[in-house]
């Protein structure tokens, strides 16, 4: 059975029907949003308007990770976040908070000085080796995410045997070594768009249900992707409507969370999909 309750620095966090997550991204340069947040007016107005629309996790990233997105430095990543989270939790201390970031040492400090409740890792580990073990010791919920190469690499002709099988190969490795260092709590996102051409994305999204074979809570991102508007032959902006059907496919292959820009709309979409009561 799907695990359903996750700890978050204390707060039990009960998954009986799927949640959502709103994106804050504090970043000059991200594919949709970026510059959006950048004074503390902007950035509160952002965060009450995922809570007033539904919304039950707010995700804040300080680092684009979009393709071919070269890294800022950690210091630059802290400085961001800091400036978000000392603005973000005095005004809603009882919300629960993701930070999205790859770095161990910046996923210990928005723990420990902020009282993040989880960390979402678009490398699965795999950009810095000490990440499982740091999120062992703070005890959140970890966010696994497949993904094949960097964000500066990940879409230059990703090419694979047999795309769910390495897929559900990754997982079980990186979950057996999680469970190894002591992690609890793990969500699983298949990364849609993270090293995959738009016919991997729709291939996973037609067999999201086979990584229920983990029990774990799934995660869905795909809100204005490009998977979206370059099969629409349209851009971000306009990709609202493809965005609600995905998701819509999303939650009747098993998803759990959505994770998106327009809350509003992704908690319509839930609310529909469960009064037709299909078991998802």
């Amino acid at each position: 059975m799907k695990q359903k309750t996750l700890n978050c620095n204390g707060k039990l966090f009960l998954i009986d029907r799927p949640k959502t997550m709103g994106i804050v991204n504090v970043t000059p340069d991200s594919f949709y949003d970026g510059g959006c947040y950048n004074s503390e007016s902007e950035l509160l107005k952002r965060c009450e308007t995922i809570i007033t629309e539904g919304g039950d996790i707010i995700d804040i990233g300080a680092a684009s990770t979009r393709p071919g997105t070269l890294q800022i430095d950690a210091e630059e990543e802290k400085r961001r976040l800091d400036w978000a989270l000392s603005n973000v939790r005095p005004r809603f201390p009882n919300v629960i908070i993701s930070v999205d970031t790859y770095r161990a040492t910046t996923a210990k400090s928005m723990v420990e000085n902020y009282g993040v409740d989880i960390i979402n890792d678009i490398s699965s580990g795999t950009l810095d080796a000490t990440m499982f073990e740091t999120v062992a010791t703070l005890n959140v919920p970890y966010i696994l995410t497949h993904i094949k190469g960097t964000p500066l690499t990940m879409q230059e002709n990703p090419v694979y045997e047999n795309l769910m099988e390495e897929v559900i190969g990754h997982f079980s490795k990186c979950i057996h070594s999680l469970r190894n260092f002591g992690v609890k709590d793990i969500i699983i996102d298949p990364g849609f768009g993270f090293g995959k051409t738009i016919a991997h994305n729709y291939k996973m999204l037609r067999h999201l249900k086979d990584l229920e074979i983990f029990e774990l809570p799934v995660l869905v991102g795909v809100s204005r992707k490009s998977m979206i508007y370059k099969l629409l032959e349209t851009d971000a902006q306009h990709a609202l409507n493809g965005t609600t059907v995905v998701n819509t496919l999303a939650l009747l292959g098993g998803a759990d969370i959505l994770r998106v820009h327009d809350v509003k709309e992704a908690v319509e979409c839930i609310n529909i999909v469960q009064q037709c009561e299909i078991n998802f």
